[in-house]
Formats: C-alpha cells, sequence, structure tokens
C-alpha cells in the first residue's frame, strides 16, 4: 500500500494539462504526479522539469535519455522507475536489441562505445558515494559535447528525485508499466516489489 494514496487526475486543472506529457512518454498519468498533487506546486514543477530535461538540444536522443534512466534506477534499486523508464525508451525508439540487452549494455554490440560512456556516466553518477573520477569524465569528453553531458546529468538528477520519492511512496505500479518491466526486465528477476 502507498505511503500516500495518488489523487484523482482531474484534482488540479493545470497539473492535469501539463501531465498529457506523459501520455506520450508512457501511455498513461503516473501515479507518481497524481500523488504530487496533493501539493500542486510540486507536481507543476516537476512536470516543467521533466519536460525540459527530457527536451532534445543535441545528439542525446529521447531512447538513450531513457536508458540512462533506466541505467539510474536499476543502480538505486527503483522498481517503479525501472519499469517506467524502459517503457519509454521502447515508446521513444530504442532498439530491440538495446532493450532486450540492457542489463549487458558494457559488452553487447548493440550499444556504441558513446552510449557505453553516458551509461556508465549514468550508473557512476547514481551510487553513493558518487563514483564520477577522471576516467568516466575522459570518455564522456571523447563522445559528447559539455552541453549534452548536461542534458545526461539532467536525467541523472530527475531520476534522482523520482527514485526516491517512488521507493519511499511505495508508488502503485501502473499495468503498462508492469508489462514493460516483464517483457525486458523480469528475465533478470525485475518484479513489482512494493509498488503492487
Amino acid at each position: 500500500m502507498p505511503l500516500v494514496q495518488p489523487l484523482d487526475q482531474s484534482h488540479d486543472k493545470e497539473t492535469k494539462k501539463l501531465a498529457e506529457f506523459f501520455n506520450e512518454t508512457l501511455g498513461f498519468c503516473p501515479n507518481s504526479v497524481l500523488t504530487m498533487q496533493h501539493r500542486p506546486a510540486i507536481s507543476k514543477a516537476f512536470i516543467n522539469l521533466n519536460k525540459a530535461v527530457m527536451a532534445n538540444d543535441g545528439r542525446v536522443s529521447s531512447a538513450l535519455k531513457r536508458m540512462i534512466a533506466w541505467v539510474s534506477s536499476n543502480a538505486t534499486g527503483c522498481r517503479y522507475c525501472q519499469a517506467h523508464a524502459i517503457r519509454a525508451a521502447e515508446r521513444y525508439g530504442a532498439e530491440q536489441e538495446q532493450l532486450d540487452n540492457i542489463w549487458e549494455y558494457r559488452t553487447h554490440h548493440a550499444f556504441s562505445e558513446a552510449e557505453r560512456a553516458a551509461l556508465d556516466f549514468s550508473l557512476a553518477a547514481s551510487q553513493v558515494p558518487n563514483a564520477v573520477d577522471d576516467d568516466i569524465k575522459a570518455r564522456l569528453y571523447e563522445h559528447w559535447e559539455e552541453g549534452e553531458i548536461v542534458e545526461m546529468l539532467g536525467v541523472i538528477s530527475l531520476f534522482g528525485y523520482l527514485n526516491r520519492w517512488n521507493d519511499s511512496m511505495g508508488t502503485h505500479i501502473e499495468d503498462g508499466a508492469v508489462e514493460s518491466g516483464e517483457q525486458y526486465l523480469g528475465k533478470h528477476g525485475w518484479n513489482t516489489g512494493k509498488h503492487r
């Protein structure tokens, strides 16, 4: 059972309008956002930050941003966000082979060296204590410009917030996210955990 129950989508008109963004991203409004509505200023600020972070201003594709989110969520253990991130990666055009082999991104041929550098950055930045070091920096600068690195860290930081929010809340996971989690992550032991 969630720590705090989500409110109906119609609770706050401004949040409802802003949340239409998630219908494209996930196919539904996440229960996390519906819970944030208990304080509409938080739900609105979160949605606007999400939209800004996920905008494409360089070569960091929508699919890669969602895979960065998955690696970050996997590092922190948030099953809710793992399923959401893999579902969004699928909806934003990640290659089937990448989706099927996301756990092996470091060695699987479906991932480029630039993608590996980005995903390793996500893993290192999501750990406590933080593991970003000179090697990670050097690998990033081999493939990415500073603005693109800022975009990546925006995704990692956004999911740091979401991972803590959803794991602490025990947010109930939506059916569509469960389907994606089971399809792409289930073979490695993913399940809904506390997010039933």
